[in-house]
């Protein structure tokens, strides 16, 4: 049964209560399996696929509508899986995620007495004495918490610097409803599993699994204050980036203190206006940042929809920047793994410079395809992606006659579907953090054109790496070398042999040809080493105009022993 708002026991979420809510979640997860297993796999299978295919596009409707309805009733996680499903425009149908795109994680608030008991409760003392004043209607209602505004009582303002705050208090019975939630998602995990088509595409369990770490940690509010800090202190140079303080004494697991930064809604483009801020110019400052975090840093906010980030005007006039965003809710943070976010950054150059075979690379790197995969297909499909799509923005994609979207999606669609795709561990808010990332830039500017944003930062990540690249080249150069200096000496050894006698040759110009063959491996090492050098030269060109033109001089040396006459 779903909890009442404004029922104290209904919150408190008895054992019959969530008894109820596991098998209500089950029954919906299984019917609709059912449905979909016998239109999308048995009536194909016996020669009845256009019965299936008649009615696709309304069956997803309504399974979309009924999941909608069914996570507004239950609150809880089930809301949090509804907006993830609506963010994968990858590989849901636009029937379920444009349905399930106003999902949002708003309820009814939890009437005050009951949240100032829990928080009287978590901080051990009256809210009165905690706090010089409080706004009993709260600023925003959630499926797992809900906030207040407050002011710190003067000791407080003086040590901590702020006035006024925003304190979060977790739902009463809250832990209970998250339990079951994920314990039925661990049961339908299991069942997904079993069914051959989706366990080649992806390892749900751990999916489940990395969603439920998530979940246990979003309700965690000393994660949250210090996920803030942690990114704080990632952006602490960087002038176009703000986060609020955290109150720390007033701060527990269930209890979390913290500055009131509230200011304009990102999405608000009226209000940008207003203020002198064009809407535009905020979304590629909001989509580098994005990157900055995902690419760079990776530690990143995996909820970044328009409710969790403000435009905050600086009030300084001669500031480097004269707004910036303001991040809040850092309950939901992914981190990329050293590999992934290598593989993040190959994928992202090779989209900015519109390579198909780079960016079907990266995927590889990443682990989104498995090893023994045939991308010769994906490869040609992703530069016709590029040829005919890569430069537009959203409005010029509007454009576009709709029947040739449907036939490249298609033909683009089987494509896919023939190749053994996966999805790794640790993907999920990634997929999750730039689907919103994309969302909110498009709804700044209609026209806005993410290649142009990630053009600039490829580029940028391209300098960083040069040395990485000089190294490599020298490196490899070096190694090259060595083998080739190590010829004559080898050559030197087997004539030697021929001369003492210990092999026979029958042909009298060997020795000869031998000889000849170390001068040429001779010049080879020249010829190396000349390249390496000038190449060397010309990358740190950009950065280092001295070291590049030192180098570019060294580099006659060997090319003038690489030119000189041979001995005969």
């Amino acid at each position: 049964m779903a909890s009442v708002p404004g029922d104290r026991t209904a919150h408190q979420a008895s054992p019959v209560d969530t008894r109820a809510r596991y098998r209500r979640i089950l029954r919906f997860a299984a019917w609709h399996l059912a449905v979909t297993w016998w239109f999308e796999l048995f009536l194909p299978r016996i020669g009845l696929r256009r019965i299936a295919d008649r009615h696709r596009a309304r069956r997803m409707r309504h399974f979309a509508r009924r999941f909608h309805d069914l996570a507004v009733e239950l609150g809880g996680l089930m809301i949090k899986v509804g907006q993830f499903m609506s963010s994968r425009l990858d590989v849901l149908p636009p029937e379920i995620t444009s349905e399930l795109e106003g999902l949002q994680d708003e309820v009814p608030p939890v009437p005050f007495p009951a949240i100032k008991e829990l928080a009287e409760a978590e901080l051990g003392a009256p809210l009165e004495a905690v706090f010089a004043s409080i706004d009993e209607t709260p600023i925003a209602a959630a499926s797992l918490g809900q906030a207040h505004r407050a002011t710190l009582l003067a000791p407080d303002r003086e040590e901590t610097g702020l006035s006024n705050v925003v304190f979060k208090v977790q739902r009463l019975g809250i832990q209970a409803i998250v339990d079951v939630d994920l314990a039925a998602l661990r049961r339908v995990g299991g069942w997904l599993k079993r069914i051959r088509i989706v366990a080649e595409r992806a390892d749900v369990p751990a999916l489940v699994k990395e969603f439920a770490q998530t979940s246990l940690e979003e309700i965690d509010y000393l994660n949250e204050a210090a996920n803030a800090e942690r990114f704080a202190v990632e952006f602490a140079d960087d002038s176009r980036v703000a986060v609020p303080g955290i109150v720390w004494e007033r701060t527990s697991r269930r209890v979390l203190t913290l500055e009131d930064v509230t200011a304009i809604k990102i999405t608000d483009a009226e209000a940008l206006r207003a203020a002198g801020i064009d809407p535009t110019a905020v979304a590629p400052v909001f989509a580098s940042v994005m990157f900055e975090q995902l690419f760079t840093n990776g530690f990143f906010h995996a909820d970044p929809h328009p409710g969790n980030i403000f435009i905050t005007p600086d009030r300084d006039p001669s500031a480097e920047h004269p707004w910036k965003l303001t991040f809040i809710d850092f309950g939901m943070m992914g981190q990329v793994p050293p590999k992934t976010r290598s593989g993040l950054r190959k994928l992202l150059i090779a989209a900015a410079a519109r390579d198909g075979q780079g960016l079907v690379a990266a995927i590889s790197d990443i682990g989104v395809l498995v090893p023994s995969a045939d991308t010769r297909k994906l490869e040609q499909a992703m530069t016709q992606l590029f040829a005919r799509f890569g430069g537009m923005g959203f409005a010029e994609l509007r454009e576009v006659d709709p029947r040739e979207f449907r036939d490249f999606a298609v033909e683009f669609g089987d494509v896919v579907r023939s190749l053994p795709f996966q999805l790794p561990e640790n993907f999920l808010l990634i997929i999750r953090a730039m689907s919103l990332t994309s969302g909110v830039c498009s709804s700044l500017d209609a026209r806005f054109n993410l290649w142009d944003s990630v053009e600039p930062y490829a580029a940028r990540l391209l300098r960083d790496e040069r040395g990485n690249v000089v190294k490599d080249a020298a490196a490899h150069v070096l190694e090259t070398a060595a083998v080739a200096m190590s010829l004559p000496k080898r050559l030197d050894g087997i004539i030697t042999r021929i001369d003492e006698g210990s092999i026979e040759v029958s042909n009298p110009r060997m020795e000869r040809h031998l000889a000849r063959l170390a001068r040429t491996a001779q010049r080879a090492v020249g010829a190396l080493i000349f390249s390496g050098v000038l190449i060397a030269g010309a990358l740190v060109r950009a950065d280092d105009p001295v070291l590049s033109n030192v180098l570019m001089v060294a580099s006659l040396l060997p090319l003038l022993y690489v030119l000189r006459p041979g001995r005969r």
